[in-house]
C-alpha cells in the first residue's frame, strides 16, 4: 500500500503530509528493495544502478556522478563494470540498495533485503544499513521475520498478526511491556505463565511474561536477593550456546521455566546439571501482564 501496488480498503496514505493513497506507484517518492535484488543480470552494476534515472531521463553525464556516488556509499566504487553473476550476494545486495537509494526517495521500502545472506554477512548488512540511513536522512520501512534483526534495526518496531499491527513503539519499549501475548512469544524468548501458575509464582492469576534473562538462578540454601519473589526446582536441561546458557527446569509446584544466563562459567564445575536443585527468583516490576 505504501508503494502503491495496493489500495487501501480505509484510511489514506500520506508521504511527507501528502496524501498519495491515489497516486500511482510511478508518481510516489518511494523504492522498493526486494529480497531475490531483481538486478538486470545483462546490465552492469553501474548500469543497473543508473537505470532510474535513465527512465526519468536523467543525462548521462549527471547519471555517471551520482551513479559512482551512489556505488561509493555501499562500498562497491570499483565494481560499476562487473556484472551482477560476477558478484557476491551481499555485493549483490548492495548494489540493490545504491540502485533504490539513487533517486533520492523520501521512503525506502526494504521486503527482507538480508534473508538470503547467510549470518555473519547479515549482520555485516545491518550495520552497513543503519549507517546508510542515518547518512541518507529518509526514512526505510524494513520488513523482517527475525526478532534480533527487528530490534538491531528499529528506531520503532511494528508487529503485525494476522494483518493487525499489535504492537508499534521503540525496541525497548516492545520487547520490555509487550501488550500482548503474541509480542511476548514473537520479540524473543519468553516464559508464558497463567492460571494457576501464574497464582502459585506472582500471588495473582492472570497471564504473564517474563523474559528469562530477567530470572536469577542460584544454589536452594542461597537466600532471595531482598524484594524478589522465589522459587525453587529441578534442572532438566542446559543448553550451551556461546554467549549464553540456557537452563530449562521445573519448579515444584510443576511449571515450566527457562532462564537465561550470560556466558559459561569461569569453572566447569560451576555449571549447572541436570537434575541439580536451585533455586529462581526475580523481581516484580519485571513481571509484565499480557492480554
Amino acid at each position: 500500500m505504501i508503494a502503491g501496488f495496493e489500495t487501501p480498503t480505509a484510511g489514506v496514505i500520506e508521504l511527507a503530509g501528502k496524501d498519495v493513497t491515489r497516486t500511482p506507484p510511478f508518481d510516489r517518492d518511494v523504492n522498493t528493495v526486494f529480497q531475490d535484488y531483481a538486478l538486470f543480470p545483462h546490465m552492469t552494476v553501474s548500469q543497473n544502478v543508473e537505470y532510474g534515472l535513465r527512465v526519468k531521463g536523467v543525462g548521462r553525464a549527471e547519471r555517471r556522478t551520482r551513479g559512482q556516488s551512489a556505488l561509493t556509499s555501499v562500498a562497491l566504487a570499483d565494481y560499476g563494470n562487473r556484472k551482477p553473476a560476477q558478484l557476491s550476494g551481499g555485493q549483490r545486495q548492495r548494489v540493490a540498495l545504491a540502485r533504490a537509494l539513487i533517486n533520492r526517495p523520501r521512503v525506502l521500502l526494504l521486503d527482507e533485503p538480508l534473508g538470503a545472506l547467510d549470518l555473519k554477512l547479515r549482520q555485516q548488512m545491518q550495520l552497513e544499513l543503519k549507517r546508510m540511513q542515518r547518512e541518507a536522512g529518509i526514512t526505510f520501512v524494513f520488513v523482517t521475520h527475525d526478532q534480533e534483526e527487528a530490534l538491531t534495526m528499529s528506531d520503532r518496531i511494528a508487529v503485525i498478526n494476522a494483518g493487525q499491527i499489535e504492537q508499534l513503539g521503540a525496541p525497548r519499549e516492545v520487547y520490555e511491556n509487550p501488550g500482548t501475548r503474541f509480542v511476548a512469544t514473537f520479540l524473543g524468548t519468553t516464559n508464558i505463565i497463567e492460571g494457576a501458575a501464574a497464582s502459585s509464582l506472582f500471588g495473582q492469576s492472570g497471564t504473564y511474561t517474563l523474559r528469562p534473562e530477567r530470572i536469577s538462578i542460584r544454589p536452594p540454601d542461597e537466600p532471595a536477593p531482598a524484594g524478589q519473589r522465589s522459587s525453587e526446582g529441578i534442572v532438566h536441561d542446559v543448553i550451551y550456546a556461546g554467549s549464553h546458557v540456557r537452563i530449562l527446569l521445573t519448579t515444584v509446584a510443576g511449571i515450566e521455566l527457562t532462564v537465561t544466563e550470560p556466558g559459561p562459567p569461569a569453572s566447569a564445575a560451576a555449571e549447572w546439571a541436570i537434575g541439580d536443585r536451585v533455586a529462581v527468583s526475580w523481581a516484580a516490576d519485571r513481571v509484565t501482564k499480557v492480554r
